[in-house]
């Protein structure tokens, strides 16, 4: 049963229940009712719009990943393997480096071929004095 047909049934109940629209607690459970109903109408609009979007959305990602062999649950992607990302300060290209690549302490740009050195040494970056504890 729906939020809607419950809120149908209670109104079903207070309306075979004999209610006086001149007491006060009768108008109040009244009230209540109609505000329910209010509530259950928009919910179900909401769920109308919400799956509609989920419709397009579905058919947005159908066309776009198509023609693409795409996983994107697939942990044994190679490009798990790069883990550092720096940009030239010549040609500011962005250039993704691996921890071999680090350890060797520097590579050449591939983009313009300028000499680019890694030092990790820990002299200010921490505070600590470099030494392992």
């Amino acid at each position: 049963m729906t939020i809607t047909e419950k809120v149908a049934y209670i109104k079903g109940l207070a309306e075979n229940a004999g209610f006086d629209n001149d007491e006060k607690k009768d108008k109040v459970v009244t009230a209540l009712i109609d505000a329910l109903e209010d509530i259950a109408n928009l919910v179900a609009d909401m769920c109308d719009q919400i799956d509609a979007v989920d419709e397009d959305l579905a058919a947005l990602e159908e066309d776009f990943y198509e023609d693409e062999d795409y996983d994107e649950f697939d942990d044994d992607d190679d490009d798990d393997d790069f883990c550092y990302e720096v940009e030239c300060p010549t040609c500011h290209d962005i250039i993704y480096l691996d921890d071999e690549m680090i350890d060797e302490g520097g590579i050449k740009c591939p983009n313009c071929g300028e000499e680019l050195e890694f030092d990790f040494s820990c002299d200010e970056c921490c505070g600590c004095d470099g030494k392992d504890e």
